[in-house]
């Protein structure tokens, strides 16, 4: 079985032109163009190593990195044209394994990749199992095209109040919001007698999310203050 390469590069000749060298070389490769689908496409793919841009949309886009660790150890390769040294060592600090500057020859880029996948050849097996492990217990992914949710692979129908809770929670991980500014923030000042009805909704939402909704893994409520989604 061919190794497997996701390629996440918002300029789509550059990423057309290193998927079709990589094709010929011998790889499986997936290509995405929008740094948002890395994670499901992640989750899908479960590739055994990434090439991933540092930039999208003018922006800098580090965040990536380190959410990309949150759901697999395989190896990272960062292409970028930004060549400070502060930003090659943000990137390794948030858990890249290597840094290529543009503009790069394919041929570096290709031996770059195979130098990460020998370094981490001697436990593949076994890093691509743990990714798996970890990623089953990511039940959770929030379809914003389909305005729905997977949970475990299946697809489960919430209502719009829900699904605006839901991926505001999700987008912030970690982030605690009173029941005030969560329904200011999904509904408007203009739906404040929503706020009533917040723990309702949470409610709700943890039966259809949590394997166990008296004792949640993902929406947590943190006494005194509000709520805050875990990953």
């Amino acid at each position: 079985m061919s190794t497997k390469i996701l390629i996440i590069e918002g300029q789509k000749s550059l990423a057309d032109m290193i998927a079709l060298h990589l094709q010929e070389e011998g790889y499986q490769t997936e290509l995405i163009y929008d740094c948002k689908l890395a994670i499901p496409t992640l989750m899908h793919f479960k590739p055994d190593i990434i090439v991933t841009a540092l930039m999208f949309s003018g922006k800098v886009e580090c965040e990536l990195i380190n959410h990309i660790r949150q759901f697999t150890t395989v190896p990272v390769l960062v292409i970028s044209n930004n060549t400070l040294l502060n930003t090659r060592i943000k990137a390794l600090d948030d858990g890249a394994d290597d840094f290529l500057c543009k503009p790069f020859s394919l041929r570096e880029l290709n031996a770059r990749i195979k130098a990460l996948l020998r370094r981490s050849g001697s436990n593949m097996l076994t890093e691509s199992q743990t990714s798996t492990q970890r990623l089953k217990k990511v039940r959770v992914w929030v379809n914003d095209y389909r305005h729905s949710l997977l949970v475990d692979d299946q697809e489960i129908e919430v209502t719009h109040i829900e699904f605006s809770i839901i991926k505001e929670m999700s987008s912030n991980p970690g982030k605690v919001f009173t029941r005030s500014e969560l329904m200011d923030r999904v509904k408007g000042g203009d739906c404040a007698y929503l706020d009533r009805t917040i723990d309702v909704h949470i409610s709700s939402l943890r039966k259809k999310i949590e394997r166990d909704p008296k004792n949640p893994q993902h929406i947590r409520t943190v006494w005194g203050r509000g709520y805050k989604y875990e990953m």
